[in-house]
């Protein structure tokens, strides 16, 4: 073969880009899980901060 018709099953060779494309799209599914989690987590520290101290308090004077 030459380098003309390596060339061309090269650029038509798809099998290494399935492979980049489900790295992509795992990267991207990952990252919008720990931006999710991040945003989450402070929400959720926020409301079990609250709830520590209303069971702290005697009979729930800082319950709401």
């Amino acid at each position: 073969m030459n380098i003309k018709n390596l060339l061309i099953e090269f650029i038509k060779d798809e099998s290494g880009l399935t492979a980049v494309e489900y790295a992509i799209a795992g990267g991207l599914v990952v990252g919008g899980m720990v931006t999710a989690f991040i945003s989450l987590g402070d929400g959720a520290e926020t409301q079990i901060l609250k709830l520590a101290d209303c069971v702290k308090s005697p009979k729930g004077a800082l319950c709401v």
